[in-house]
């Protein structure tokens, strides 16, 4: 109530509440939500095939063996603060489900309307995390809502393990909780490198860079390049973005300011040896053989080949999942 001036009878989402959003999301809306819940649920089974029981009989009589056995409760936080990213809730809730996680909480904090008052969470959001089989959606927010699924609350037992991503606050809720459940990961501010030779596009490293700084004005935005024409075309490019219509260039600005960096390297393994030690969070090769920096790079949360291959839509849509390391933890 003091934080998100939010107090209802209950902060468990009613059935009614779920069909009201479902009604609500435009069918075109939908196919986007349901595509994207296809694909991401089809890479997690792939992942999850590659997890491989076995029993062996190593030395007469000494059978060892390994289980690969789902936790069996997950607390699904989704971001909904800045931005409202229903895309997280497919990689916490369907993923989970893949797994065979048998209850699933979807936990999201209310949203405001046009009148600046919280009215529950936000439409899309509700109708992916319900259509991504969540077992009970609580709408509650930052640190009162990993309190709430950790320690139960209301008609919600407590669960073992809390995941996806929050601001700095959620960070350290699951860092101070870690050891009543388990947690994913600690996740700060979301981040970006591009390795770029000279065959590069300016326009779209600019693009592509501006397109993550966008999330918070404590992103990192990181150019590595070998080419110094490259990387001042880059800057000079990123900055007729802002100075046009890029939609969210307040934020994307602030960032780019604060954050941004353009690394000149001599050669391909300098640009290596730099983008390892960077451990970037989501990591795009723009160069003329992107399957040479395949084979050697090692530190990184997710991999991007190629111009096309940009992190706005492959982290999202495509079906690898964007919970992933930040500073430096790849």
């Amino acid at each position: 109530e003091q934080l998100d001036d939010w107090n209802p009878e209950s902060f468990v989402v009613s059935e009614e509440e779920i069909r009201r959003a479902e009604e609500s999301v435009d069918d075109e809306l939908k196919e986007h939500i349901r595509f994207a819940q296809e694909q991401v649920e089809n890479f997690a089974r792939l992942q999850r095939e590659t997890l491989v029981d076995f029993e062996k009989e190593t030395l007469p009589g000494v059978v060892l063996g390994q289980k690969q056995i789902p936790v069996n409760a997950v607390g699904s936080y989704t971001p909904s603060g800045m931005y409202p990213m229903f895309g997280s809730s497919i990689m916490t809730v369907a993923v989970a489900k893949v797994a065979g996680v048998k209850r699933v909480v979807a936990i999201a904090a209310p949203r405001k309307g046009q009148d600046g008052k919280p009215y529950g969470v936000y439409e899309p959001m509700l109708y992916t995390m319900a259509s991504c089989g969540a077992d009970q959606i609580l709408c509650v927010g930052g640190v009162q809502a990993l309190a709430a699924v950790s320690f139960g609350m209301e008609e919600v037992e407590p669960v073992d393990m809390i995941v996806g991503a929050g601001n700095a606050y959620v960070a350290e809720a699951k860092r101070q909780l870690f050891g009543q459940v388990g947690i994913d990961l600690l996740a700060g501010p979301t981040e970006i490198a591009i390795i770029a030779d000279e065959t590069a596009d300016p326009h779209l490293l600019a693009a592509d860079l501006l397109g993550q700084a966008e999330h918070g004005p404590a992103t990192p935005a990181v150019l590595i390049t070998t080419s110094r024409e490259v990387g001042e075309e880059t800057i000079r490019e990123a900055d007729r973005w802002l100075e046009g219509e890029w939609p969210t260039k307040e934020m994307a600005g602030e960032a780019w300011r604060n954050r941004g960096e353009v690394i000149l390297c001599e050669s391909d393994e300098e640009m290596v040896k730099v983008s390892d030690d960077v451990a970037t969070e989501h990591l795009e090769v723009q160069t003329k053989d992107p399957d040479w920096f395949l084979e050697r790079l090692t530190n990184y949360g997710s991999l991007f080949l190629g111009e096309h291959s940009t992190v706005a839509y492959s982290d999202k849509a495509i079906g690898t999942n964007h919970v992933l390391p930040t500073n430096r933890a790849a």
